[in-house]
């Protein structure tokens, strides 16, 4: 495998190239479009053409309006997008808007607002705040959606019972009674043969099935809707596409100059936050498909909103509807295989060919089924997986109320309700902090779940008052935030309890900030290091945050070390026995058949057990539990350093699970057919392999290897201990790195720092070799079920290195967010 190295490099043996100034110009590359691409834009226009059709009747705009939409969001958007993947279109998303705006101010000035709005969209895209839209809480973007879901099947609920729809939900329920008792059974009988067809089509069953399922369900339910209603003799309104002579294109926008801004600010909204969460869809389905996300590359939200904004320029200006991706379209063009954006454009062009030459035959579609599909897709937008994720984060009041906002008033005051009530219960959930107190065997708990403001204080007080003077308190710390008005209260508090004798440990989350003993500078962030120098009673670190190790030692009472060495109290004069029931007090641990937990470094791991049981195991109990009943499935075997500093899943952002992980002294991998007592390593492989069947290996070094500096610093002869016996593993190692005729192993853009880097760097690629030896390996290597990696992750710097190698050296490349990992084998 090749390094990251230039494509191109200055052969000194070549000749330069030249060319005469009336030589013939290089022929120009073909355009060519893959077969895949071919026939997923086909999948793709059938499903946009009824949909675009149905969308446009529902809005109550000209039906040649979906068509030019549909065919604009292929093209321009299609071609200009960041998401080459997604799919943009007349989206049911914007059909309430759109049909409000036709309502109030007529088809010319709507398609001037979906200009002004395509304008908005190039200015934010041009201002990078594509990322920005993103920050909406999902609830109220899940609620608007369902809301404009709710609006829309029930406005097409009356043309499916051959009615005409009101202009309010409201409005539309009220009439419903009405409709219900003048039916058509016309209408009625093929909007239900459509809906059957819709239902029923994707689950066909057998071969047979599986054959025909991959033509579109919605092209076939209103395929068939149509040709029963033309044999059948069925007297149906039905579609009527005017000359394109005649279709009316954008005008000056005419009305009220406020409701044409917030027209344009509606608007420009909900294309874009469909769109780029379109986006982010797109890239997570892109992510499933094997070899397809190095190919087409994650969606740049920036170039999608410009291109979004470019697309309803020209749809607006050529009197089309607004433009958006379409979730529907997409997901089907990337399950129907396409491989770049020329799927997408590919559908625009047939979406024109249709507008043009296939006007008699949709001109046969009764506008009932249209209906009842637009029906079905508005009722699909009330997800209830949505549903069922915003009660699952307590959220469900924001996404009610932005769904009835929506419903009954319409889509931007919904969504502005939606944002205020977010707002007032971010607010609330800051503000709620619950204070308890509490008191066992003599000594007074005060726990703190929630983030601690001024507006706590007051029951902050009034709970650690509760404790009695002169007594032991320990103050519980259960969030992420303190104010000053917080941390002023708990700090007089404690300055006056510990002057009246009293003694005040603080545990909890917050290993950052410490309250300063009596006396001491007060500063709610000094470090940790300044903390352990003025706490009242030694060490008040945490045993572990995501970013603060505990490496201090709680200093011993003074009664202990005042006791002679043969004193009471003591084990053999070393006063362990002392100190292990002190320990075991104060971490609620004691002995228990025989064995105690001794000094500080036990109390320190009751107090991490009991953080986990408390504040972690909540979390993981779900998870854990699946694992239980499932078994483990990692997907890799992580073969790295017993380093303390390599935290595995930090530096992997893995989870229980995820990884098989395999440590030992200096990563090593005893190669095949050695002495005796080396077959725990070998064991780990050929389980990983044979039994759990992962699909990759990776073998981490790290800097600093404490196995690598011994290894150099190693003298033949002596006792052969334990660590000596293990390390002739990595003689392999030192011997490559001595060798010069290969090239040592290196890092991107620097050389090692020293010896030790270096046979590090060595070592990882030795052992790699020692990997492919073990038979287990090689046939999953000559199957292609195994993929082999080299990582080096640099301690001090915090940085992670991957391998790319030829047959002989390696380079060790930095790992970027859009980096693969690459096989060296």
């Amino acid at each position: 495998m090749s390094a990251c190295v230039p494509t191109r490099a200055t052969d000194p043996t070549r000749p330069p190239r030249t060319r005469t100034p009336h030589s013939s110009p290089p022929p120009r590359r073909r355009l060519r479009v893959a077969g895949a691409d071919v026939s997923a834009s086909i999948a793709v226009f059938l499903i946009a053409l009824p949909l675009s059709l149905g969308i446009a009747l529902a809005t109550g705009a000209p039906l040649q309006a979906g068509l030019v939409a549909a065919a604009v969001g292929g093209l321009v958007a299609g071609r200009l997008g960041g998401a080459p993947l997604q799919v943009s279109g007349p989206a049911a998303g914007l059909t309430v808007v759109t049909a409000d705006l036709i309502q109030r101010y007529g088809w010319r000035t709507t398609c001037a607002i979906t200009v002004l709005a395509g304008l908005a969209q190039l200015g934010l895209g041009f201002l990078r705040v594509a990322r920005t839209a993103l920050a909406v809480s999902p609830a109220i973007v899940h609620g608007m959606l369902a809301g404009i879901g709710v609006t829309i099947a029930v406005a097409q609920l009356h043309i499916v019972l051959g009615g005409t729809p009101q202009s309010s939900v409201p409005d539309n329920l009220r009439a419903l009674p009405a409709q219900l008792a003048d039916l058509h059974p016309a209408a009625l009988s093929t909007s239900a043969l459509t809906l059957a067809l819709l239902l029923l089509w994707p689950r066909i069953p057998g071969r047979a099935g599986r054959l025909l399922r991959k033509i579109p369900a919605a092209l076939i339910a209103v395929a068939g809707a149509t040709a029963t209603a033309s044999l059948a003799g069925l007297r149906l309104p039905k579609v009527d596409l005017p000359s394109w002579s005649s279709h009316a294109l954008a005008g000056l926008p005419e009305g009220p100059v406020l409701g044409l801004v917030a027209a344009v600010l509606t608007t420009t909204l909900v294309c874009s936050v469909q769109s780029l969460l379109g986006a982010v869809a797109v890239d997570k389905l892109v992510a499933a498909r094997p070899g397809l996300p190095l190919r087409v590359g994650r969606a740049e939200l920036d170039r999608e909103l410009l291109g979004q904004g470019a697309a309803n320029i020209v749809s607006g200006g050529l009197g089309g509807l607004p433009v958006a991706g379409v979730a529907v379209r997409s997901s089907a063009n990337v399950q129907a295989g396409a491989v770049s954006r020329n799927s997408t454009m590919l559908h625009g062009v047939l979406v024109v060919v249709a507008a043009l030459l296939m006007v008699p035959i949709l001109e046969l579609i009764p506008l009932a089924s249209l209906a009842a599909l637009v029906m079905a897709v508005g009722i699909q937008m009330v997800s209830l997986h949505h549903i069922r994720t915003v009660t699952r984060h307590r959220e469900v009041l924001v996404y009610a109320v932005t769904l009835a906002g929506v419903v009954s008033l319409g889509v931007l005051e919904g969504v502005t309700l939606g944002i205020a009530v977010a707002v007032a219960v971010s607010l609330h959930r800051l503000a709620r902090t619950r204070i308890t107190h509490d008191e066992k065997e003599g000594v007074h708990y005060v726990h703190v779940r929630g983030q601690l403001t001024f507006l706590a204080v007051p029951r902050l007080s009034r709970a650690l008052h509760l404790v009695p003077q002169g007594t032991r308190a320990v103050v519980e710390l259960d969030g992420s935030f303190m104010d000053h008005a917080a941390y002023e209260s708990l700090q007089d508090w404690q300055n006056t309890h510990t002057a009246q004798g009293g003694s005040v440990e603080l545990t909890g989350r917050r290993a950052g900030v410490r309250i300063a003993e009596p006396g001491a500078a007060a500063d709610p962030h000094a470090g940790s290091e300044a903390a352990e120098a003025t706490a009242p009673h030694g060490c008040r670190c945490s045993p572990w945050t995501p970013w603060r190790n505990h490496q201090c030692e709680r200093p011993q009472p003074p009664s202990v070390h005042a006791e002679s060495p043969s004193g009471p109290g003591t084990d053999n004069g070393s006063g362990v026995a002392g100190r292990a029931s002190g320990a075991g007090g104060a971490g609620g641990i004691g002995r228990a058949g025989g064995i105690g937990v001794h000094g500080s470094s036990g109390h320190e791991l009751a107090r991490g057990i009991s953080a986990f049981q408390r504040n972690t195991a909540p979390l993981v109990r779900g998870e854990l539990a699946r694992l239980a009943r499932e078994g483990q499935r990692p997907s890799q075997l992580f073969l790295t350093c017993a380093d303390s500093r390599l935290v595995t899943s930090m530096i992997t952002s893995s989870g229980p699970g995820d990884l098989f992980v395999v440590r030992n002294v200096g990563n090593l991998v005893p190669p095949p057919g050695e002495e005796s007592g080396d077959d725990s390593v070998a064991a780990a492989i050929e389980y990983a392999v044979d039994v759990l069947k992962v699909r990759s290996i990776t073998v981490c070094g790290h800097s600093g290897c404490g196995a690598m500096q011994a290894l150099l610093n190693s003298e033949p002869g002596g006792a052969q201990t334990p660590l000596k016996r293990w390390l002739r593993h990595g003689l392999p190692s030192l011997e490559r790195m001595a060798d010069g005729g290969r090239p040592w192993a290196r890092l991107a853009g620097r050389a090692p720092a020293d010896a030790v880097e270096q046979l590090c760097l060595t070592n990882v690629v030795q052992q790699l070799e020692h990997l492919r030896a073990h038979e287990s390996v090689a046939r999953a290597l000559r199957k292609g079920e195994l993929a082999l990696h080299g990582m080096y992750f640099h301690v001090g710097e915090a940085q992670a290195y991957l391998l790319t190698e030829t047959s002989d050296t390696g380079v060790f490349d930095h790992v970027t967010d859009t980096e693969e990992l690459h096989s060296p084998a």
